[in-house]
């Protein structure tokens, strides 16, 4: 039930997240790291991307397609820690430290649990769970 639950929290997060990507990209250009090409076209398919995966990860029908949704996110994830690297460095550059250390220690630390947390709540693996006899 509880990984139910965290399915279910971590597809609204992705999709919220999709939504913004595409109604407000100039937030997400701001942190993009210079070497992106196509920056733009790279903020709105991850929109899409997130989308697409919060979709396939709570449809009922197919347990495949909830997995490969699961690896989706945590590749996605793990693609755009680039981009939250570059936030982090840039922010703390500013005079007056950006968002600061608060935002930012957590920020990093949150995205392994999220790569995590996608590949656990698809049913991709059960680490560091045992499943039960």
């Amino acid at each position: 039930m509880f990984r139910t639950i965290l399915m279910w929290v971590l597809a609204l997060f992705y999709a919220i997240a999709g939504y913004f990507h595409l109604a407000s990209p100039d937030g997400f250009l701001a942190i993009m790291p210079g070497w992106v090409p196509y920056p733009k076209e790279v903020v709105l398919l991850t929109g899409v991307a997130e989308l697409l995966g919060a979709a396939g990860m709570v449809q009922p029908f197919w347990p495949h397609l909830r997995r490969a949704a699961g690896i989706g996110l945590a590749l996605y994830a793990l693609c755009v820690w680039p981009a939250n690297i570059n936030h982090f460095m840039s922010d703390m550059a500013r005079s007056d430290n950006g968002l600061g250390l608060g935002y930012h220690v957590p920020r990093m630390i949150a995205q392994p649990i999220i790569i995590w947390l996608a590949l656990w709540v698809s049913g991709t693996t059960n680490w560091p769970f045992r499943p039960k006899d």
